[in-house]
């Protein structure tokens, strides 16, 4: 499945996030800015023609104009029609021969274009180098992947503090047409990690197919980002212990998960309805994690829930307290809380249609 020179030699290739550009596009911009080079020419030309001198005719049209621009700027120059006046060989200079350049960079630019692009990739790879830090890895953009994402972006996190991990073309390209870095390799190699500024993340998920290729790049995400955050998925039940063994901070069983919610939806429809509301940020209510405001310190949890945010659990020092404890009476600065409140999505939504609604 590698390509492009075996992925760099397998030490992966990192891709920018990109704007999708169609060959025709290209192909017409190329003839429109050749067009406009001749189409100058002629016209700069036939204005000052009388700084010409014509072998053949001796009184300069339109139509030769536009020979002379064409033969001009393609630099074939066959001497039949010349700038004889201070003013005529002024604007070939300054003028004529300049847009000769831009008209062969244009139409003959292949070579050049290449040399481009390679010069502005190894440049904004070095800028993206410098600046990215505390950003999140996603290792596999599969199912589980591409979800993982879609999370991250309904809760509000940028595509570009959003590193992704993938091996083939398609999910790389995907990933960069959403606004994403993506790196093109196996995840299991630490070259490709750290092609992806694994050691400067804060957070990494592994959201491989296989359990045993999780437990691998668990281990190596950890050495090679000892503080970071790492949660991986799991197909099976069995390969959870194995994974937090391996220093994941947080494990999903897929196939459990998914066989719990088809139970509760079969027993407690409503309750499994309102599960599927809080896994979909876009809509309904959503669960987050987030610091107290200095407005809520001194503030109790109850006090939050009266505001429209259910309270599960505050989050002081590292320790969770949760709701049913009851021994969080007061917030105090650097809390976190853990909440579910109506999504930000929705509730713009719910804005739109009050807006529409007055007017």
């Amino acid at each position: 499945m590698a390509s492009g020179n075996d992925v760099e030699d397998f030490g992966g290739r990192l891709v920018l996030p990109r704007r999708p550009v169609r060959p025709l596009r290209q192909i017409l911009t190329r003839i429109s800015i050749a067009v406009a080079c001749v189409l100058t020419t002629t016209i700069v030309v036939y204005l000052d023609r009388d700084g010409y001198q014509n072998a053949d005719l001796g009184t300069m049209t339109f139509l030769d104009a536009l020979y002379y621009a064409t033969v001009s700027l393609s630099t074939t120059g066959y001497g039949d029609i010349s700038p004889v006046t201070p003013s005529a060989r002024f604007i070939n200079v300054f003028v004529i021969t300049p847009l000769r350049f831009v008209f062969l960079i244009t139409l003959v630019g292949t070579a050049i274009e290449a040399l481009t692009k390679r010069t502005q990739y190894d440049w904004r790879v070095r800028k993206w180098r410098d600046k990215m830090s505390d950003h999140t890895v996603i290792i596999g953009f599969g199912v589980k992947g591409r979800s993982a994402v879609r999370s991250l972006l309904d809760s509000g996190v940028s595509p570009s503090r959003i590193v992704v991990v993938a091996e083939d073309d398609e999910s790389v390209r995907e990933a960069a047409e959403q606004g994403l870095t993506a790196v093109q390799g196996d995840g299991r190699r630490e070259a490709v990690l750290a092609q992806a500024g694994i050691s400067r993340a804060g957070r990494v998920v592994i959201a491989a197919d296989d359990d045993a290729t999780s437990v691998l790049i668990t281990m190596l995400s950890k050495r090679l980002a000892p503080r970071a955050t790492v949660v991986s998925a799991a197909r099976e039940t069995s390969s959870a212990q194995f994974l937090r063994d391996s220093g994941a901070d947080g494990v999903i069983v897929t196939a459990e998960a998914v066989g719990r919610l088809l139970s509760l939806s079969l027993v407690s429809p409503t309750a499994g309805r309102l599960m599927e509301d809080l896994l979909d940020s876009s809509k309904g209510l959503e669960m987050v994690e987030r610091e107290v405001s200095s407005a809520e310190v001194g503030t109790s949890p109850e006090e939050l829930d009266a505001r429209g945010e259910l309270v599960l659990g505050v989050i002081r020092e590292g320790e969770l307290n949760r709701f049913d404890g009851k021994v969080i009476k007061v917030l105090n600065r650097g809390d976190r809380v853990v909440v579910i409140r109506q999504s930000s999505s929705s509730a713009d939504l719910l804005n739109l249609d009050a807006s529409n609604g007055d007017a």
